[in-house]
This record gives structure tokens, sequence and C-alpha cells, in this order.
């Protein structure tokens, strides 16, 4: 079926809302919507416009030539480029460990946040990570933030459309539906489905380069062959099979639309025109220049708009900053709450020392690993305009046409895997995500047949810092990381690089390996060549995180320490990356503290088995 044509959209307006919350990401939607929910007037304040506006419900898209670029998970790349609006596009400062590079840093500036940006893999964790934020976040009778507290939390955002799960020649005895069922959510707004779901679609006459990749399976089956376990679900299981090759998930809709939080949790709020419904005010293009303090307490929040016309929004209950790992703390810094002496620097007025604001910054890296494909199964010929234009052409013609069927509904990670990279580790600390086509940077295919593993360490040692160039808002903070600073974080990452050289000479690829691209004049036996490789082609998988750390900057329910009225709800809050992508695990914070802003008890915890491998300190696989 065709889909509808795109319209525009407007805000609404209302009086004193009793919340405000700043920022419409992955975070801020949740919230919002949570808090509507319950009967909330809100105001919905975000940087950037609308995305892929109202899909499901009434066909609004805010701007016909840009809908799909949002609404295409395939087309996942485009907003990515320097040129898109709807990026902040941020960079580190200069990493001497990574021969002075300036590392990309990408943050969504639109409804939905990065939501409307990512990569739409879903990946809740590892139970372990959950379990280590209860040790660390000192008991304050706020939030438990233990596993078993957790998953009612992620089952309650989730509505899962996952089919049966492929390979089960490779799980002998096949696996407990019922009991994978216990791990999963059914009724939630965030569609969560496979990429094979679209992508093996076919029809008459459908020319071959148009089909799913056999390499998707071939990296599962040489994971096994490299002595890991298939695992049929890294979520719906999680505390048992997370470890392994298999399947993975993503966030798309049932019509092979991306379901960003946008889609998922304010689009229930809008009328068939496309304004919010009473009760809510939408707010895009208003950037938050300050919060403002009468003693120690937030009362409101000064906004500046598109024409440089300030506005102040004064909320008679609460503040929520939903602007995350780097947006929170900037603001927060440039409103009074920070280290002194930071603020000091631009001349700010202390209202609160917080020293630990904007510290403890992690994100994780990652590298390609790349080779040529002997046989013509990659996505080279709709990766590229050039020489095969009709095939991109009618890659979103079957998109559009057909219910998102096709590559177009795919956002081309459909499997993938997560290792430990050493015996003494407990649960995985390295990440896989598989592409049937090679890139450069992060958008641009090679003009020829190949294939990618992307890999990178799941829970660095290294801390950095966001600290500001400027009192004023508009212009971009310091972001540093310090990659690499610490000697694990170079170990593992050469662990991590040698590993997947293993599994990609295993011989499920032996019909396929051609040469190797990028890394071929390294010696993978060597420390020094290994280490440069890396320090030259590793970048960030735009993970962010910490930089409000619950039990530090925050309280287990993200109130801001020191002062009153202000409460933070974003990646910023983790005190620790989770093991994998952080877009559902940021989803399930917002879900779980959205209970505690509405005065409501906390879910009741599962009791569901945790599982870790029983030789895990002895042996690596």
């Amino acid at each position: 079926m065709l889909r509808s044509l795109p319209r525009l959209s407007t805000a609404s307006t209302s009086s004193q809302p009793t919340y405000l919350v700043l920022g419409a990401g992955s975070a801020g939607s949740v919230i919002t919507h949570r808090l509507r929910e319950a009967g909330e007037s809100v105001v919905l304040v975000d940087a950037g416009g609308w995305g892929n506006q109202g899909v499901e419900k009434t066909g609004i898209k805010t701007n016909p030539l840009h809908f799909w670029k949002f609404s295409m998970p395939s087309a996942l790349t485009y907003n990515l480029d320097p040129s898109s609006k709807y990026n902040y596009h941020y960079h580190t400062t200069k990493q001497p460990t990574m021969n002075n590079r300036s590392i990309d840093q990408p943050r969504g500036k639109v409804i939905g946040g990065s939501s409307n940006l990512n990569a739409m893999v879903y990946i809740r964790g590892n139970a372990g990570d959950f379990d280590t934020w209860s040790e660390i976040i000192p008991e304050d009778g706020g939030i438990d933030w233990s596993y078993k507290s957790c998953l009612p939390y992620f089952k309650r955002a989730q509505r899962d459309l996952t089919p049966e799960r492929p390979f089960p020649d490779l799980e002998p005895g096949g696996t407990d539906v019922e009991d994978v069922k216990k791990y999963k959510g059914y009724g939630g707004p965030l569609s969560v489905t496979n990429g094979s779901t679209f992508s093996t679609k076919t029809y008459p006459g459908k020319p071959k380069v148009l089909n799913r990749s056999p390499l998707f399976d071939v990296i599962v089956k040489a994971g096994v062959e490299a002595g890991y376990k298939y695992t049929p679900d890294f979520n719906g299981k999680l505390a048992q099979s997370q470890e392994g090759f298999g399947p993975m998930d993503q966030t798309v809709s049932s019509r092979g639309e991306r379901c960003s939080t946008e889609l998922a949790y304010i689009t229930p709020h809008l009328d068939s025109s496309g304004s919010p419904t009473p009760g809510l005010t939408i707010l895009p293009s208003h950037r938050v220049s300050r919060i403002n303090f009468s003693g120690k307490k937030a009362v409101s929040a000064t906004l500046i708009d598109s024409t440089g016309t300030e506005k102040t929004i004064t909320p008679t209950k609460e503040i929520i900053s939903c602007l995350g790992s780097i947006g929170t703390p900037q603001v927060l810094m440039c409103s009074g709450v920070g280290p002194a002496s930071e603020l000091s620097k631009h001349s700010i007025p202390l209202v609160h020392d917080s020293p630990s604001m904007g510290s403890n910054l992690q994100d994780h890296l990652e590298f390609y690993v790349q080779f040529h494909s002997k046989k013509p199964v990659t996505l080279f010929p709709v990766g590229n305009w050039f020489p095969y234009p009709w095939y991109r052409v009618m890659v979103g013609l079957e998109w559009i046409f057909n219910e998102g069927a096709g590559l177009a509904g795919s956002n081309q990670f459909e499997t993938g895997g997560f290792i430990r990279s050493r015996p003494g580790i407990k649960f995985p600390d390295i990440q896989y995500h598989f592409v049937p086509g090679a890139v450069v940077g992060q958008s641009s295919f090679l003009p020829h047949h190949a294939y990618q593993a992307h890999c990178g360490t799941l829970r660095p040692t290294s801390r950095g810092s966001i600290t500001l160039n400027s009192s004023d808002t508009s212009v971009s903070p310091n972001i540093d990381p310090k990659y690499l600073s610490t000697e694990e974080d170079v170990k593992d990452l050469r662990e991590a690089f040698r590993l997947t050289d293993e599994i990609l000479h295993m011989p499920a690829f032996d019909d396929y390996r051609g040469d190797k691209l990028g890394h071929k004049d390294v010696d993978v036996d060597d420390d020094d060549q290994v280490d440069k490789w890396i320090r030259n082609n590793s970048h960030s998988a735009y993970h962010p995180c910490g930089t409000c750390a619950m039990g530090t900057v925050t309280d287990s329910t993200g109130k801001v320490k020191g002062v009153e009225g202000i409460r933070v709800v974003d990646a910023s809050l983790m005190p620790n990356m989770t093991s994998g992508n952080l877009n559902s695990p940021v989803i399930m914070m917002a879900e779980k503290i959205a209970d505690d802003i509405l005065g409501k008890k906390q879910m009741e915890p599962e009791d569901v088995d945790v599982w870790f491998n029983e030789e895990w300190e002895s042996k690596q696989r």
C-alpha cells in the first residue's frame, strides 16, 4: 500500500505546566508520554525540529523531502552527513592517544533525539551491568537498579514483533519459547523486530542483488565454528544467552519504519492534524539558554527560539533535563551547578559546587575489519548510486509500495555477537555488528563487493569529561573522552582485533573471503603494528554517557544533589556503561524514573535466572 503523503504539524499552547521537560530525545519522549498518560500538563522543549512524526497514526511527516531519512531503516547514515540540520555535529577534542585525531560525535538535534539518527540496534545490555549499578550506587531509599528490578521496565517499553528465530540447526533441541517470553514485552510503545522480517521478502522477478545477503548467516556460523555458542536472542532470554553469535534485534515498526521514540512515545499524544493534544505543549527549535534558580531551587528555564527571542517557562512541580550526556552537564554548568573552578573560568555565578559534574565521560570505541567478497552477495549494488542507480531506486520503491519490504526495511545489522576477550571476564566485553558491505567512515560504501565486522570493547576503563568553552549554550563544549588512556583499554582492543581476524578466517567464510581491506599490511601477531592500526582507525560508537552519574552528581532517582526542583533523565546518569548499544537502556531508565516522578511504587522485581559461563574464570570461550 502506498504510504500516506506528508503534512506539516504545529505545536499547541497551554497554560503554566506542572512539568517542564528539556530535550525531546529518547528519555524526554518517554518521560513526556508517561506524564501525559497520568494527566499531568507538560511543556516539552527541543532545539531541533520534527523528524518522522506520526507515521503509523496519521501519516504525518514534517518535511516531504526529508522524512525518508528518518523513516527508512537502511537510510540510517544520511543524518550523520555533515550537511544534516538534524545533527549537532559535535567533535571530541584532539585525542593524543589516537594520533591527535578529533573524533566525530553526532547527536540528534530533532524531536526523538538520537533515536532518530541511530542504527536502531536494540540491545538491553547484560544483567551484570545493572547488578553492578545496584552495588556502586549508594542506597538512598530511591530506586533499585538491579537487573531483576530493571527487567519489568524493559518489558513495559517493548512491543516485540520478532518472528521465529533462524538457525534452529545450531541450537540442539531448539529453544523453550515460553521461557524466552518471560524476558520480552509485547504491549509497549517501542516496536522491536529483526531486519530479516523485511529483507527476506521476495516477489516474482526480483533481482538476486536485492535479496538478503547470505553473509548475515555466515558470520553466525563462523562464530560457532570458532567455539562460541549460538544465541537465538540477545534480549529475550538476556541473562542466560547474551554471550555468542546470532540475530540482532532492531527498533523497526510493523511497517518497516524506524521506530524512534518520537514515533513510539510522542505520536500517541498528537491529534489527527498533527497537533499535540490538550495538556501538552511542544516547542521545537527552542534552545535551552539556562535554568534559573531561586536560592538552591530550580524554578524556571530560559529558552531562545530560532529568531533569537527569549521566553521563560515556569513549571509548578519540576524541571527534568533530558538533554543527553553532552547537553545536560553543559546546561547545568552554564546555570551555575558544576565544579566551582570550571564555572569561575567563565564568570558563571555559582549556585552549587558539584565537583563531579561533567566528569566520568565514557564511550565505546570500535573499528571495522573488512574483506573483499569473492561472491556478489553484498550491499555494493545498492550502497552507491553508481554504477547501478536503478537498483537503489528499486529498493526504495519496494519499501514505499510494499509495506517496508526489501533491503530498505532493515538497518543491515541483522546479526552480530558478544564474546569475552580473555579468561577472567565474567560476561561479554566485546560486541560485533556485521554488515554485508564495506564503508569508509560511516556512510560511503566502497565501490566493490566487500563485507565488514564492526568490533568494539564494551566496558572501557578510560574516563573523560565535558567542560565549557563558553557560558553560552549555543557554543559546543569541550568533549574529551580520553580514549585509550589506560593500558587495559589498549590491550582489550588489541585482543579484540585478533579475535575478530580469527573469526573471519573460519571455514564458513572460505567461499566468500577475498583479500583484506585496510589492515592488509598489519601483522596480527605484532603488538606495535596492531596498536598503531587501532589508533589510526578506531572511532566512536556514538555512546557517550556517565557525565551526571547516579551516586555522585545525582541520587538514584536522577535528582541533582545539592539543589531542588531539577532532575536528570538520560544516559548521563549511567555510573558505568552498559554492555551494548545505549538506546534501549536509556528508554528503560526513563520508564523507571517516570514512576518515581509520579510517586508510583516501582514495579515488582522479576525473579529470573541470571547465568554466566561456569568456566569464565579459566576459559575465554
